[in-house]
């Protein structure tokens, strides 16, 4: 599966930014969908998860309840709304696809997307 992501920018804390995450190639409506972020200096991380079906999403404590996750599968989407950014928001933000269960770990998922960057101003 092929992943492109757009959608990141910069904003003030307290924004919005909507990522998008295009998948091309066989199955992507039968895979697992996570977005995970990288901030300078620091290791990759979780930041939500989508169940093949769109009935089950996942996410970090850090962004929960400002952060949604959902799918088009008919689209072969995959979204992250972010509301009310913060600085620490700051980092490149990844899709990546993986098959089976849902995961949290980087090393579960199979393909990634190239990033796209998202900054939070204070």
């Amino acid at each position: 599966v092929q992943l492109v992501e757009s959608g990141g920018g910069l904003v003030q804390a307290g924004g919005s930014l909507r990522l998008s995450c295009a998948g091309s190639g066989e199955n992507f409506s039968i895979r697992n969908m996570g977005w995970f972020r990288q901030a300078p200096g620091k290791e990759r991380e979780f930041v939500a998860a989508v169940t093949w079906s769109g009935r089950n999403t996942y996410y970090a404590d850090s962004v929960k309840g400002r952060f949604t996750i959902s799918r088009d599968n008919a689209k072969n989407m995959v979204y992250l709304q972010m509301n009310n950014l913060e600085p620490a928001d700051t980092a490149v933000y990844y899709c990546a696809s993986k098959r089976d269960y849902y995961s949290d770990y980087t090393t579960d998922y199979d393909d990634w997307g190239q990033g796209t960057q998202v900054t939070v101003s204070s």
